[in-house]
């Protein structure tokens, strides 16, 4: 088992605090091998193993169906003894009102709780009832690429060719963990996608039309990196000679963002210092999830780039938002406490590359600027913007 650091310093900065930590992501993305993690920490800090209450929650366990009283009782006929209990409970979103049970066990037993999901209605308003002031929220992505380095360090291959095979493959540890081809390795991810699909949205939401519903997954799949809006989505439904309503579509969208398959980046007016509320982008869970619905393509790597980037960024725990000064683009403003730097993303870097810095230029602050880009030879600053290779930006902890 390979260990995931940065998820084990938070963790371990909660311990033993009286909140609920929530570890949510899409399926896959590792968060029960966190767990089993977090329980071999425990251990060898001299936590007894009987102490430590590890439970599954799958929908296959639960064909009979467990209300949040038989959650609550099955775990507190286990603890047996005295003192405190460390409470490891897996896809706890099966179960209907478990934020109830938890909440019965965080006011009236010695626990410290530990709960992994992979649908957001894990943050739902259910939460806020229940939970008020107690929990924190960890969100889990895929595999960062310094990570996956982590899990290839046994091969003899050089930073760069890993970084291609990243972006080719993505980050999804089983995918990382195994040698597969290409056409393997999509093929698991296919799974997973469906997996999310089936289990997380269309059995949940009743979906009928599955076919127009997936329809709307490929065009967001196709537009990644691009600005559009839900009325865009309708008027190239109904281009092909296909109905569905402006209501529908937001709700797609909203229930594939629940089920942390796609996650929304809104834009930030640079001039007016606020949030828009159209031509939002959308960026997946994991670059390999368009490879495997479109299959691999150069042309989209450059998209993928960004997706890669926008995910490093969340990892860094900076709000992103896409940039819009005046009739310039930025492609990612992050934002971390009273911390700011813009980032603009290509594939390679023009010969008169002050075309590709000038809408940064145009950003009358100190704050830190970057372009990053696959270029090999492009590398430096060019008037206080600084050219990084994507490598070294994914793997420096300077940002």
């Amino acid at each position: 088992m390979i260990i995931r650091p940065y998820y084990m310093e938070r963790l371990r900065t909660y311990r033993d605090m009286p909140l609920v930590k929530i570890l949510a992501g899409i399926r896959r993305c590792g968060k029960s091998t966190i767990l089993e993690m977090l329980r071999d920490d425990l251990l060898s800090c001299g936590i007894h193993t009987d102490h430590i209450i590890r439970i599954r929650y799958t929908s296959e366990d639960l064909d009979d169906g467990m209300t949040d009283k038989d959650m609550y009782n099955t775990i507190k006929e286990k603890m047996t003894g005295s003192g405190r209990y460390y409470l490891l409970l897996d896809e706890v979103q099966e179960i209907d009102g478990w934020e109830k049970a938890v909440n019965s066990l965080l006011e009236n037993a010695d626990t410290d709780i530990y709960v992994t999901g992979s649908n957001s209605k894990l943050m739902s308003g259910e939460i806020s009832t229940y939970l008020t002031g107690r929990y924190v929220s960890i969100p889990v992505y895929t595999l960062s690429f310094a990570e996956y380095l982590e899990f290839k360090k046994e091969r003899n291959f050089s930073t760069r060719e890993l970084l291609n095979e990243y972006i080719r493959m993505g980050g999804f540890p089983i995918v990382a963990f195994g040698q597969f081809d290409q056409r393997s390795a999509y093929q698991i991810v296919e799974g997973i996608y469906h997996s999310a699909i089936t289990n997380d949205i269309t059995r949940r939401h009743n979906i009928a039309n599955f076919a127009l519903f997936n329809r709307v997954v490929k065009y967001v799949v196709e537009n990644v990196g691009k600005t559009f809006s839900t009325n865009a989505i309708v008027k190239f439904l109904k281009s092909e000679g296909r109905s569905l309503s402006v209501e529908a579509v937001y709700n797609y969208l909203e229930w594939l963002e629940k089920a942390f398959v796609i996650y929304r980046c809104p834009r930030y007016d640079l001039q007016g210092k606020s949030v828009l509320k159209t031509q939002e982008k959308f960026y997946l869970a994991d670059s390999s999830f368009k490879y495997c619905i479109l299959g691999f393509n150069p042309k989209s790597i450059a998209s993928m780039l960004e997706n890669i980037v926008y995910f490093e960024l969340r990892r860094r725990e900076y709000e992103v938002y896409i940039g819009k000064n005046e009739a310039r683009e930025i492609d990612f403003v992050a934002v971390r406490r009273d911390e700011r730097i813009y980032v603009q993303v290509c594939r390679v870097l023009p010969e008169e590359s002050d075309r590709e810095v000038a809408n940064l230029l145009e950003i009358r602050d100190h704050y830190p600027k970057y372009v990053v880009t696959l270029d090999e030879f492009a590398a430096g600053n060019i008037n206080g913007v600084k050219i990084v290779h994507l490598a070294d930006f994914l793997l420096s902890g300077e940002y």
